[in-house]
């Protein structure tokens, strides 16, 4: 194959978004995103659920890519898709897939980590956005998985920090279920935080050794808040919701900074990225950028859709590895707790 003429198509169902898109030499054709509205009315992820709608979802998706991209699968040089981590049951969906489309093509097939691609998407080509320099720090924060890890190159990563229990998405997900909020959470209490008072109501930070994280004591913190001034005023949430929101978005931020200063001040690193669902978030965007004059950091923060889970990232991660030549075999198998 031309080196000139690289396509790859990027395959991602590792939890409730089937996903797929087309890279050619690095820069993004398509970039196709099936939600899946389902979960929302259950308060969270059901993955018998999820698993059924990546079968319906998954043709129409892959074929709505290649349209988009102008392209037919026979001009694809290599398939990727996502091995892990994630839910079994769907990314089991994306890896047959992927190992069919493939070997009916007789192309190479590349499996890819999640939590890689999360990182590697600040390595898409798209104008307007600069690509951080080896070594730096990037901070992978979503629904499942929050970690500061350390980047010497494309596939040389090293987690320095992680959390012990939740993960951050999972914080403004269990906070918003307190207050009445729909699932996911994240997204309103962003919006309704730029409307109140972020000192209104003080909750502690949990104090966790090291680089590591822990979001449960706060979860505890503010369900225990919420229920003693309900019990003395049975309005409150509905009087002070924009409050309570700003004052949790705040804590939240202030865990996730005290921690990135510490490893930037440990490793001596100053490029600092972001990737994951929650690195959407305003208020964390907002902090990152403030920290560039605070602590003298270069931070990148990735286009808005290449933030949550989608296929561009994936299919990045494909073409990287595709010029390493680093292709995985008909025998692969998806992994749920695969790690970087």
């Amino acid at each position: 194959m031309n080196s000139q003429n690289i396509y790859i198509l990027g395959i991602e169902s590792s939890c409730d978004d089937t996903a797929a898109a087309v890279i050619h030499n690095g820069k993004i054709l398509s970039n196709i995103i099936a939600n899946q509205k389902i979960h929302e009315e259950y308060g969270g992820v059901v993955p018998e659920l999820a698993s059924r709608a990546h079968q319906q979802n998954i043709v129409p998706v892959v074929d709505q890519a290649l349209k988009k991209a102008g392209i037919t699968k026979d001009q694809l040089s290599a398939v990727a898709f996502t091995k892990g981590p994630g839910l079994m049951g769907s990314l089991l969906v994306g890896t047959s897939f992927a190992k069919s489309l493939a070997y009916g093509l007789n192309i190479p097939l590349i499996d890819v980590n999640h939590m890689q691609a999360h990182i590697l998407a600040h390595f898409i080509d798209e104008e307007g956005f600069d690509k951080p320099p080896f070594p730096f720090l990037a901070m992978t924060i979503s629904g499942g998985h929050t970690q500061i890890v350390k980047v010497n190159n494309h596939f040389d990563m090293e987690v320095i920090g992680e959390t012990i229990d939740d993960a951050v998405g999972e914080a403004y997900d269990k906070s918003g279920k307190l207050l009445g909020l729909g699932y996911p959470a994240g997204p309103e209490i962003d919006k309704r935080a730029k409307l109140g008072n972020p000192k209104a109501f003080k909750f502690s930070k949990p104090k966790v050794d090291g680089l590591n994280f822990s979001f449960s004591g706060l979860k505890t913190a503010i369900l225990y808040f919420i229920q003693r001034e309900v019990k003395n005023n049975p309005n409150f949430i509905e009087e002070n919701l924009n409050d309570i929101c700003a004052s949790i978005q705040y804590t939240i931020i202030g865990i996730l900074t005290d921690k990135l200063k510490k490893a930037s001040k440990e490793t001596g690193i100053k490029h600092i990225a972001i990737g994951g669902g929650v690195s959407a978030n305003s208020g964390i965007r907002q902090a990152l950028k403030d920290g560039e004059s605070k602590h003298g950091w270069t931070t990148y923060v990735p286009k808005f859709e290449f933030t949550t889970d989608n296929a561009a990232m994936i299919a990045i991660v494909g073409y990287l590895k595709y010029l390493d030549k680093d292709f995985t075999t008909q025998n692969v198998m998806a992994n749920a707790r695969l790690k970087i």
